[in-house]
């Protein structure tokens, strides 16, 4: 992805009044300090622009023509109205009366060309498959834009308010918020106006090291950009009304550390990893809230070879995993497992796909798995003496009665998770289960050298399409099934939408058999907050946007 990637090893950046671009008076006594528990691990899976922060950061100084609130919600940006015909195929923006930040009319050509390049740079990854809807992007009048689909899109909305969605015009950004170099650098004369690439942004300036004996850390300061600037109306006492926000970029250990040291009022983007962290927060700190996501969080499998080439012993993984038993040490109540690859309940779901192994129960889950794992160690140790290749299980039933191998035999995957106290009692769970069917399970430092890497990502729109193109051959995270593509290519193609949900469900199928994917149930996404905080609500995406929280309390 061609986006501007965050530079999260930076220091603190010390804000001033003279930088804001309407005064602040004493604003920066009153700035929202937040952490987000982001630094990347260049072991891990994620690349750098896909980080929170990032995306943070992304959303509050490049809209798109809509955004989220604190809530969730879709609401007007670029674009303050818009209208759907009867049919869904047509989303018909009005933009709002304004500029670019370079002084230049927001008109639709410049809106279209900037929508356009977006696009382009989602190219080769699953948001591309996403957005395969659109057919057409018009200019209909000054201010008007015309999205056309090839078929319904009843969640492009949400799709166009996602921050990889938002405009640049001439490598600017249109707010709502500015990081407070950019507009030091717009006082100074430098800069005609807030860049919008945060790594052009960010400068690094030394401080103290934290008296919670916290590390030195990354800390973005960002401003609401006074509504004149982008050619809106102004608004009466702007600078009595917001406030800056601190972003600091901590891992999760300093970041509970500097909430409960009160350096921070909110803590966002916690995750399993992080969680039990949170048992520190007493009940007058603040409180723990949690948002009711849906996703995928489960294991990749990386890589077709050894006891991992044959799809029936992938299966057994699954199978010997006790889903509840994962999640029962970190007491979060509500949370749900399941065995689908697609999240249960979803709008178009034809419930034509249950519960794997519902019939069995997990004593005779695990006796299947444990034959089969018992026969691939008597084949490969057939194989090392007699130098033949033997059959696949999947030319044959399951040798339940097959003679035990001796256990240096044993299969021994490598699974990578991201560090903390909640993975390590996740990994020994797992370790625990695979051992009952005489799997070694180890640790993978790399994420790119192991055999199964933990996946832990919320849904961008609720459909199932969202988790079959996520597991798509074109994210490139994996083993993938062709098959369950092609099943969605041929969705996408439907005449009607009894025939594009039933070929939907036949993709779920096809993923579901080529267990690629090993679910274990909803994500976990945490935040910390403390009383005093303004603009921040749980929601369906685990999404908190900036600008919300620059409101200063009424």
């Amino acid at each position: 992805m061609d986006m501007p990637a965050l530079r999260l090893f930076v220091h603190t950046l010390l804000p001033s009044c003279a930088l804001l671009l309407a005064g602040c008076g004493d604003q920066d006594k009153s700035a929202l300090e937040i952490a987000v528990v982001d630094l990347p691990s260049e072991d891990g899976p994620l690349a750098e622009e896909d980080t929170t922060s990032a995306r943070l950061v992304r959303a509050a100084t490049v809209e798109g023509l809509v955004a989220f609130d604190a809530e969730g919600r879709v609401v007007p940006a670029l674009a303050d109205r818009w209208i759907v015909t009867d049919d869904g195929q047509s989303y018909i923006f009005r933009l709002r009366d304004g500029e670019w930040l370079d002084g230049e009319e927001l008109t639709g050509a410049s809106a279209r060309t900037a929508l356009l390049a977006a696009l382009r740079n989602l190219r080769g990854t699953p948001l591309e498959r996403d957005l395969a809807g659109i057919d057409e992007i018009r200019v209909m009048a000054g201010r008007v834009v015309e999205i056309r689909l090839l078929r319904p899109m009843p969640y492009l909305l949400q799709l166009l308010a996602l921050p990889e969605l938002g405009l640049l015009h001439k490598d600017m950004g249109a707010g709502p918020m500015a990081l407070v170099t950019d507009l030091e650098a717009q006082i100074e004369g430098d800069v005609p106006a807030p860049r919008a690439a945060p790594e052009a942004n960010v400068a690094a300036q030394k401080e103290d090291a934290p008296e919670d004996g916290t590390a030195e850390q990354a800390v973005m300061r960002l401003a609401p950009i006074e509504p004149s600037r982008l050619g809106l109306p102004a608004v009466e006492a702007w600078e009595e009304r917001t406030r800056m926000v601190g972003m600091h970029v901590l891992p999760g250990t300093e970041a509970v550390a500097r909430f409960n040291a009160g350096k921070v009022d909110l803590v966002l983007g916690g995750r399993i990893q992080d969680f039990l962290l949170t048992r520190s927060v007493g009940i007058l700190r603040g409180t723990i809230q949690l948002d009711p996501v849906v996703g995928l969080f489960g294991l990749q499998v990386m890589r077709e070879e050894g006891f991992l080439a044959d799809p029936a012993n992938r299966e057994a993984i699954a199978m010997a995993i006790d889903r509840s038993a994962l999640i029962d040490p970190f007491g979060v109540g509500g949370w749900r497992p399941t065995t689908r690859v697609v999240s249960p309940s979803l709008e178009g779901d034809l419930g034509t796909i249950g519960e794997r192994w519902s019939e069995q129960s997990p004593e005779d889950r695990r006796a299947v798995a444990s034959s089969r794992v018992r026969a691939w160690m008597a084949r490969t140790a057939l194989e090392a003496a007699e130098g033949e290749k033997a059959p696949s299980s999947a030319d044959g039933p399951d040798a339940a009665g097959a003679p035990p191998a001796p256990l240096d035999n044993a299969p021994e995957l490598s699974l990578w998770l991201p560090e903390g106290d909640g993975t390590q009692i996740l990994f020994a769970r797992l370790a625990a289960d695979l051992a009952a069917i005489s799997v070694r399970l180890t640790r993978a430092k790399v994420a790119k050298e192991a055999d199964l890497v933990l996946i832990d990502d919320v849904a961008r729109y609720p459909r199932a399409t969202w988790f079959l193109n996520r597991l798509s051959c074109a994210a490139r995270q994996g083993l993938c099934s062709p098959e369950a593509d092609a099943r969605v290519d041929e969705a996408a193609l439907a005449s009607s939408a009894e025939e594009r949900a039933a070929l939907i469900s036949e993709a779920e199928a096809e993923l579901t058999a080529a267990n690629v994917f090993i679910p274990f149930g909803t994500p976990i996404r945490w935040s910390l907050v403390r009383g005093t905080v303004n603009g921040f609500s749980t929601n369906s995406w685990g999404w908190h946007p900036l600008m919300p929280l620059s409101w200063l309390p009424k």
